[in-house]
């Protein structure tokens, strides 16, 4: 479907809002409400920070919505709005984006991303989620971000790099690296191989 179609969902609610149609501001932080805190809340780890970093995240979008311009989806648009005051949170506070990279791992192969490790599968078992969950919180806030917006949001990798206006190449790097990182730590928790 062409995203300029007058039947495109996004133009119709984003045309809905702009003209101020009761209640529909609300169904728009009620579709999103949900990408938004799990790409925030992964990023700070601080429920009352990411609290605050939602509705700031809507009062942007609500007050920069005639920006939208419809070059890609809406669910996008409003991603990169909560991604980017997150970083900002995360910067003022000086806390660390990325983990460092060794010189070594630049050269590692990127291409196999759906390797032996499966996140879905780990999700299944409750001791492993609550360890999965525990691994995840320490990872970097960028790779917590890209790591849950491609399993638990289901973005694609573009969709991922329009979010974070990370090349597509670092996002398989994080994926590959945060993968790495899940596989090793449940590994050792769980004594058996993932």
């Amino acid at each position: 479907m062409d995203e300029r179609s007058p039947t495109n969902p996004d133009r119709e609610l984003v045309d809905a809002v702009l003209r101020g149609a009761p209640g529909a501001f609300e169904r728009l932080v009620r579709a999103y409400q949900g990408l938004c805190w799990h790409i925030i809340y992964r990023m700070v780890r601080h429920p009352e920070d990411a609290q605050e970093l939602c509705q700031e995240t809507f009062l942007r979008v609500h007050q920069c919505l005639h920006q939208y311009r419809y070059e890609s989806a809406l669910k996008s648009w409003i991603g990169q709005v909560a991604y980017s005051i997150a970083l900002r949170h995360l910067q003022r506070k000086r806390i660390p984006l990325f983990e460092p990279v060794a010189d070594e791992e630049t050269a590692s192969p990127l291409e196999n991303l759906g390797s032996e490790f499966d996140l879905e599968q780990a999700l299944g078992d409750a001791q492993v989620a609550r360890r999965l969950h525990a691994a995840i919180d320490t990872l970097p806030p960028v790779q917590r971000a890209v790591l849950t917006l491609y399993h638990l949001e289901e973005a694609s990798i573009p969709e991922i790099a329009t979010i974070t206006g990370l090349a597509t190449g670092t996002i398989k790097s994080h994926l590959f690296r945060a993968r790495l990182s899940l596989r090793g730590v449940l590994e050792g928790a769980l004594g058996v191989a993932v």
